[in-house]
């Protein structure tokens, strides 16, 4: 119960930190979508980080590493944390300048204006919101495993289905209303604020539960020791291949859209350079607690007995929940419980922005004409939209449940894959409305058909000619990309002067 209670205050405070920006709320749509450009770099940063820090990264790299072994950090936090800010750096600030110089507050704006073409929207519509559903489903998911191995055994009147823990379906319904309510008082402005305070708590929180259950154990050597290496450390468990085709993955952070509109909240372009510098140390802080704990819990024992921490047949979600409830306080327990709740939340707040953005913008008005709703309609027309994708989420939360990382893994992969065309769209002349299109299409169709080789994501280790599937998508629309943009016409003058303005 106490657990229950910290993070019940936890979740009243994200509620009350809502109440407080609705104050500074201008009332508009650009403030609701893009906090009139007005973030700062620390916010800017705290923003940014805690969206790509999702259950993926804590519940999923801890429940990863007890699966397969520590391979799981070299598999993607390496590699995220130089990619992330190589991405940040070429493909951010860009997007940042010309968002703000064209009045864009969404990827598809920015997509139509460039390869002069209304109707491109509404084909990545669909696969932009198809994707961040899946994306949507990792931190609901994580949130479910979280809490059930934390309480488990809280309530056994209440939930002797679940072993007396909080069944997972209750703590997404939960955490979906939290969200909703700070989101629809202030949008991304309530969002910003909240992954600000959010991404703290996490991060703390985090060390504080691998500090604790290093110490429980009989400290970092002793808990090392007790690791079961044959299950944690296996010689080839990841190919050459397969590690390198890893790389691609945090390509994705390019083509996130609700990244994108964090971009654009950015007051000015040296906001940049503290998240630059800032976001590989904090995915180093972030992932290499989890990472440990996932080792560990392959052979830890309860303290002066021969019983496992984490029993044989628990999910692989529940890793960190379990050792978090074992070996730790009802209060650390709940506290950590409550940071685990803030890397989750800090994801689904800014994705929830994006797609109600994308709805208003590049539907709405874009199919009614802008001057169709007023300012206020738009913002209650994004928030009608959200709430049906939460619903529609919430709902496959309800199905046989995914591994947090091989769905996560899925779904950073269909963004990845699209890479090229924002690459392209802001760095080369000559690609094509054509050429955008087909590349689109063909990346939307490996992707579904290795998706469903995959068994939808139950073959958590499913390879395409010994690598990630994602290389094969990656090549396919950046093939398909140039290929086509080659044989068909080039964009007018006048839009390439709008994107690359002479001096």
């Amino acid at each position: 119960m106490t657990q229950v209670v910290i993070i019940c205050i936890y979740l009243a405070m994200l509620i009350g930190l809502g109440v407080v920006s609705r104050k500074f709320f201008r009332g508009g749509s650009a403030d609701f979508f893009v906090a009139s450009r007005s973030i700062g770099p620390f916010v800017l940063f705290m923003s940014v980080f805690g969206t790509t820090m999702t259950a993926f990264a804590m519940v999923g790299s801890t429940g990863e590493s007890y699966r397969v072994g520590v391979a799981t950090f070299g598999k993607i936090a390496s590699s995220s944390a130089l990619v992330h800010s190589a991405v940040f750096f070429l493909i951010g600030l860009r997007l940042w300048s010309l968002g703000k110089r064209n009045g864009y507050m969404t990827q598809i704006e920015l997509f139509r204006d460039r390869f002069e073409s209304k109707g491109i929207g509404y084909l990545l519509f669909p696969i932009l919101v198809g994707l961040i559903i899946p994306y949507l489903l990792v931190g609901l998911l994580g949130a479910g495993s979280f809490i059930g191995g934390v309480t488990r055994g809280a309530f056994p009147d209440v939930f002797a289905s679940t072993g007396g823990a909080i069944p997972p379906w209750l703590t997404s319904l939960v955490i979906c209303g939290v969200v909703l309510s700070y989101i629809f008082m202030g949008g991304v402005r309530s969002a910003a604020w909240a992954n600000t305070f959010q991404t703290i708590v996490f991060m703390i929180m985090g060390v504080l539960a691998f500090t604790l259950i290093s110490s429980k154990l009989g400290g970092f050597a002793a808990a090392s020791e007790m690791a079961n290496e044959a299950k944690a450390v296996r010689s080839g468990n990841i190919t050459e291949l397969q590690f390198l085709s890893y790389m691609f993955i945090p390509l994705s952070v390019g083509m996130f859209p609700h990244l994108f509109q964090n971009f654009l909240t950015s007051k000015n372009s040296k906001n940049f350079k503290f998240m630059l510098i800032a976001h590989p140390i904090s995915i180093m802080v972030t992932w290499i607690p989890c990472i440990l704990i996932g080792y560990w819990a392959t052979g830890a024992l309860m303290p002066g007995t021969d019983t496992p921490i984490v029993p044989g047949a628990a999910s692989s979600n529940a890793v960190l929940g379990i050792m978090v409830g074992k070996l730790s306080t009802p209060i650390i327990g709940g506290l950590v419980g409550a940071g685990v709740l803030a890397a989750i939340m800090s994801s689904l707040d800014s994705q929830f922005v994006s797609v109600g953005t994308m709805f208003t913008r590049d539907i709405v008005a874009h199919g009614f004409g802008k001057d169709r709703f007023s300012d206020g309609q738009m913002v209650w027309l994004a928030r009608g939209f959200i709430t049906a994708i939460v619903i529609i989420t919430f709902l496959f939360t309800l199905a046989e449940p995914r591994s947090v990382f091989t769905l996560g893994v899925w779904c950073f992969s269909g963004y990845a894959s699209l890479f090229p065309i924002v690459f392209a769209t802001i760095y080369w002349k000559r690609v094509t409305k054509a050429g955008a299109y087909a590349a689109i299409i063909a990346t939307a169709i490996c992707w579904f058909m290795l998706f469903k080789a995959s068994g939808y994501g139950a073959n958590g280790s499913y390879l395409f000619g010994g690598m990630m599937p994602v290389a094969a998508m990656f090549a396919a629309c950046a093939i398909t990309l140039v290929v086509v943009s080659l044989v068909t016409k080039a964009p007018s003058d006048e839009t390439l002067q709008k994107f690359f303005p002479t001096k």
